[in-house]
């Protein structure tokens, strides 16, 4: 019988495919967490956290002079009662932070204000487009100016255009605007768009839709049997800011429209 012969080569350079970040990692969750589980559990936490890693390390024939890769809170994770950044999902995505049509408008000698304004709305789309949310802040920490700055520019926007811009303070309701709340009640009772439309034209969920409108007939139907914003967020369960909100929203209808 043929005896085979030891691969001493194999024996001693096999175990330099094991040299990996995959099992760095497993090798130091199971050593600082002993009590956790066996090596498939390592092996399995080392393989989500290189998966997050993957995510937000882009890499550089991905990202082009002027552009950014930014940590933006994902649409499908609406804020909850408490709950911090830190427990956030998060996406990341490349904008253009500077772009030939920004160098245009500064040759153009176009206003700073508007030259802002075209920079915060690309980035907002952008951001949206790849499954993010940008807020004031990222903008403005992005831009280098205030936040407070950022909000005017963009609610001016908002009204003025009758549009609303995809961000965390409108898809989120994060921040005290309420422009995404007048221009889809308006879009419905002042243009007669339908639900399905108003949600495509503003970058919100059917089911988003339906509840900003049926809150604004709860409210107005109670403004009809007389009831005081006190009284009415009491039967509706909400609050009398939130109340009184679709109350400004319906003064506002009625005088668009010469709606009783």
């Amino acid at each position: 019988m043929m005896v085979r012969k030891p691969d001493y080569v194999r024996k001693k350079f096999d175990s330099q495919k094991a040299k990996t970040l995959h099992n760095a990692l497993a090798h130091k969750i199971a050593k600082e967490f002993p009590r956790l589980g066996g090596r498939r559990i390592c092996d399995l936490c080392a393989e989500m956290i290189l998966e997050v890693v993957n995510r937000h390390m882009q890499p550089l024939e991905r990202v082009h002079h002027g552009q950014v890769v930014w940590a933006a809170v994902s649409i499908d994770d609406p804020p909850r009662r408490h709950q911090r950044i830190a427990d956030t999902d998060l996406v990341p995505v490349v904008l253009e932070l500077s772009n030939s049509e920004d160098i245009d408008g500064r040759v153009n000698r176009k206003l700073a204000d508007q030259r802002m304004l075209d920079k915060a709305l690309r980035l907002c789309q952008q951001a949206h487009q790849q499954g993010g949310l940008l807020s004031n802040c990222d903008l403005a920490e992005m831009l280098t100016t205030a936040e407070s700055r950022i909000a005017h520019l963009l609610a001016e926007h908002e009204r003025e255009q009758g549009q609303i811009v995809p961000r965390r303070a409108t898809l989120h309701d994060v921040g005290s605007g309420i422009t995404h709340k007048r221009i889809i009640c308006r879009m419905r009772y002042v243009g007669a768009k339908e639900p399905h439309l108003i949600a495509r034209l503003t970058h919100h969920s059917l089911e988003a839709v339906d509840r900003y409108l049926s809150q604004y007939d709860r409210v107005r139907h109670c403004r009809l049997q007389s009831l005081t914003p006190q009284e009415t967020a009491h039967a509706l369960a909400c609050s009398v800011k939130l109340v009184q909100e679709y109350l400004d929203i319906d003064q506002q209808l009625e005088a668009e429209n010469g709606r009783k």
